[in-house]
């Protein structure tokens, strides 16, 4: 596991010292665009329609638009200007309890790892934070970018949550209310009972992505069945291209696909 960041837990006149780990990873399976005549995959460019033109990365600015096709042009030095200072420490501002804060606030999970001289402040911390049942508070830099961030425990070691700041939560009063209706006694009670019949405990290990299963058997089974493709090889860049070649190939492609369509149909046949 590589640390993304390595810093101190500023808490009272007491630095710890510790890094950074993300404690979460999406499990989504990767899929390339290609193109169904030749899978070839796709390539995407930056082109400019006023001039016609592709556009390389060393001409790209960013504008923010502050009124429709208006836009203000900021440079990398404004960028620069703005920045925060990188200081490296996790800034606890309070400690409060956890059942304060909202899921709504909470984005990603880091583990912080202690690191030494400063092992017995860590143990420290966390042991009080298990004792009183408090959480920190705390402000943090990451690659220029200042977040909010609750310390907990997770384990045997301390958790960071970082967090949307409160103008970041979209407001739901912009949403229509379920309307005020007459909910009987005996219904209500029967919600309930239902409630209580299936609470358990927690027990993470029964939950499955039964979807990026399927997709991985449905994978496994057209490797097996020998269904892969191989994509064409573009032509390279300068080279003239040689229409009748190019036709051949096309045509080659297409016979290839055909074929394997029958044979298809044949096994389900």
């Amino acid at each position: 596991m590589r640390s993304l960041w390595s810093g101190a837990i500023s808490f009272g006149l007491v630095n710890i010292p510790v890094k950074l780990y993300a404690a979460t990873e999406r499990q989504d399976l990767k899929f390339n665009y290609l193109h169904s005549k030749c899978h070839t995959p796709i390539r995407y460019q930056k082109f400019c329609p006023t001039c016609e033109t592709e556009v390389a990365q060393d001409e790209v600015v960013r504008g923010f638009e502050y009124a429709k096709g208006q836009y203000v042009i900021l440079t990398e030095a404004d960028f620069a200007g703005v920045a925060v200072e990188a200081t490296k420490t996790i800034d606890i501002l309070d400690f409060i309890n956890l059942t304060e804060i909202d899921p709504v606030y909470f984005d990603k999970t880091y583990y912080l790892e202690p690191v030494k001289p400063g092992v017995k402040a860590y143990q420290l911390l966390r042991l009080a934070l298990e004792q009183t049942g408090k959480i920190a508070l705390a402000r943090v830099v990451i690659r220029t970018k200042q977040m909010l961030a609750a310390i907990r425990i997770y384990q045997d070691l301390m958790a960071m949550e970082t967090m949307f700041y409160p103008a970041e939560i979209r407001p739901v009063h912009e949403l229509v209310k379920p309307e005020d209706v007459q909910i009987g006694s005996r219904e209500l009670e029967m919600a309930v009972a239902l409630i209580n019949s299936q609470t358990t405990k927690f027990d993470p290990d029964q939950y499955e992505n039964t979807y990026r299963k399927a997709l991985v058997d449905l994978i496994d089974a057209k490797i097996a069945g020998d269904q892969g493709v191989a994509a064409a090889a573009p032509p390279e860049k300068g080279r003239i291209i040689d229409l009748v070649a190019a036709l051949e190939a096309s045509l080659k492609a297409a016979e290839q696909q055909a074929r394997t369509e029958r044979e298809k149909q044949h096994v389900i046949s």
